[in-house]
């Protein structure tokens, strides 16, 4: 029996077909097995061929790539890896995909789409496999509600109250994580330490990324800045294509967004965040790290737990790929291992229980 991944890719562009179908084929641990044209071509292939992964183009004829994207979801969950053209549009719906439960995505480049999708070869690839390893949840329906009526807000948590602003939460996240810190984040109060955050995420993704976030948090989420100032109640993303640490300057903490060499493979690198966190902010700090491929900060956030942080890791069962989480666990920089859903409130308890007892470093 074959143990090749089997794909199928849903695309209307003949060209970007052929080429997905060229690379996966090209692979000695995959094989593409079909390519349609448009989500209904596609929907009696996946019925007939019952594929590991599929590729999913956004905008194409008779059915939004979004929308099918949401039935499958709901009917017969599988995991999909988007392609979607580097646009503000293609942000904001490559999104929205994550938010329905596709694993992962790929920029098509806007022009130069031939040579732009051979040079991501490794890329897509490596997100097939991921994916085909990924565990997916199926898309509950969308609940009945009055027309006009408002949306449904975050469940409320009590504030704080008194701030230690010494205090820093370090996110790290990759595969899966934007959903993951999406739920972190929305359950933290409005006056929650300052958050700062490593999502593994190319160029001209980030700002739609914190945009949506900001719409939903109590807290103020935004790109972060080089040389702006850390402050309570506002979450920091570190820009696609650029490395996030902190720094102190004074009194005060300052975000530092700088170029350089990818480590651990990442630009964004949660082993950069997480070791900036470890060496200025010590025992000041909270780690958290969510669902991702690979072992970015495991390293890093075990020297932050030897610094005095205290350390939360989503536990496997949440995850939709555990392996930053794994290799954190395995480094022994865990606290606590927990549920996605428990790791906001844990965040709050702890932080009541603790605020104003660090001393600065």
């Amino acid at each position: 029996m074959s143990t090749k991944t089997r794909v199928v890719v849903v695309d209307d562009s003949a060209l970007v077909r052929g080429l997905l179908a060229e690379i996966i084929d090209r692979q000695p641990d995959m094989t593409c097995i079909g390519a349609a044209a448009d989500p209904l071509v596609a929907r009696e292939m996946i019925r007939n061929l019952n594929p590991d992964v599929i590729t999913l183009d956004v905008e194409m004829p008779r059915m939004d790539g979004i929308d099918f994207l949401s039935r499958l979801m709901r009917l017969r969950p599988m995991p999909v890896v988007m392609v979607s053209t580097l646009t503000e549009r293609g942000a904001d719906v490559t999104l929205k995909a994550l938010e329905l439960g596709a694993i992962d995505f790929v920029a098509k480049p806007k022009i130069g789409v031939a040579d732009g999708l051979r040079q991501l070869g490794a890329d897509i690839t490596d997100k097939i496999r991921t994916a085909a390893k990924a565990r997916v949840h199926r898309l509950a329906a969308p609940a009945a509600t009055a027309p006009g009526a408002p949306p449904a807000k975050p469940v409320t948590m009590a504030s704080l109250g008194r701030l230690s602003t010494e205090k820093i939460i370090f996110i790290g996240a990759s595969t899966g994580g934007t959903e993951a810190t999406r739920e972190v984040l929305v359950n933290l109060p409005a006056d929650c330490p300052a958050v700062m955050i490593t999502q593994h995420m190319p160029p001209g993704f980030t700002k739609s990324y914190a945009a949506r976030l900001n719409s939903l948090c109590r807290i103020r989420v935004a790109e972060a800045q080089d040389g702006e100032r850390v402050l309570p109640g506002h979450a920091y993303i570190a820009p696609g294509g650029f490395h996030l640490s902190v720094e102190r300057s004074g009194a005060n903490y300052i975000a530092r967004v700088q170029d350089g060499e990818p480590v651990n493979r990442h630009k964004p690198s949660v082993e950069v965040l997480f070791d900036s966190a470890a060496r200025v902010v010590g025992r000041n700090a909270l780690g958290v790290m969510l669902t991702g491929m690979g072992g970015d900060g495991a390293r890093a956030m075990r020297t932050m737990r030897d610094a005095g942080s205290y350390n939360l890791v989503q536990d496997e069962q949440s995850c939709v790929v555990f392996g930053m989480p794994r290799e954190a666990i395995n480094q022994g920089a865990a606290s606590e291992v927990l549920p996605l859903t428990q790791i906001a409130p844990k965040l709050v308890e702890w932080l009541r229980q603790h605020v104003g007892v660090a001393t600065r470093v």
